[in-house]
């Protein structure tokens, strides 16, 4: 193309730069900082909200897992219930002089029942567990008597019903020991994890409170007595 006048002449030797306007190089770069601090930022972001899921569903894993330890004991707590008035009914035939001693078993019974439903299978209230523990320890104590006086009535130990029944008590007895070792195994393994840190600060945000451990409050003895074979 000719040459006009006013026209800049085209350079095209190797010692000719070409040069672009300051401001625009400055914005570009600022641009691209801006970007790349951003990119930066959203990561962290993301990282920070994933490590917080994270702990949120180990601690709600932890909570569903004791539950169901619970629920498992609640299974065999009312397998033992519905046992107690045809242990009873068929003890009452024999041991007719035992009345009190019947009598006692049965309220005890119903006294567990009662602190079961209250519980409602929320291990977290702690009075309420406590006193469901108790009342479970009651009644154990009431067999342990019944069956320590059962003793005494041959014909009721060679009672096949009274056999049948004593057998199938007995291996709720152990059902029971055996759930509660698991439950408290949760709880312990729950409540450890909420009470450590980060896990205490998500438990006081979405109100994960510490779950009550289920004691065994009845005697060696009492057990003992309970699992008394005719």
């Amino acid at each position: 193309m000719p040459w006009r006048p006013g026209q800049k002449p085209a350079c095209f030797s190797a010692s000719c730069h070409i040069t672009l306007p300051l401001d625009k190089l400055s914005g570009g770069f600022f641009l691209g900082k801006t970007m790349i601090g951003f990119i930066i930022l959203v990561v962290i972001v993301l990282v920070i909200v994933f490590w917080a899921v994270g702990i949120y569903n180990r601690l709600v894993s932890f909570r569903n897992r004791f539950k169901n330890a619970f629920a498992q004991i609640d299974v065999q707590l009312k397998r033992r219930y519905d046992l107690i008035p045809n242990l009873v009914e068929t003890a009452k035939g024999y041991m007719k002089h035992e009345r009190e001693t019947l009598e006692a078993v049965i309220a005890a019974r119903n006294q567990a029942v009662s602190a079961n439903a209250k519980v409602g299978g929320n291990a977290t209230d702690a009075a309420a567990v406590q006193q469901m523990a108790a009342s479970e320890g009651a009644l154990s104590a009431s067999l342990g008597k019944l069956f320590a006086l059962s003793e005494a009535y041959p014909d009721l130990k060679a009672n096949q019903n009274m056999m049948q029944l004593t057998e199938e008590l007995t291996g709720t007895e152990n059902k029971i020991g055996f759930s509660r070792q698991a439950y408290n195994d949760s709880v312990m393994e729950y409540n450890t994890a909420i009470e450590q840190f980060p896990g205490s600060i998500f438990a006081n945000m979405f109100a994960f409170k510490p779950a009550e451990l289920l004691q065994a409050t009845e005697a060696p003895e009492e057990r003992k007595a309970v699992k008394v074979t005719f």
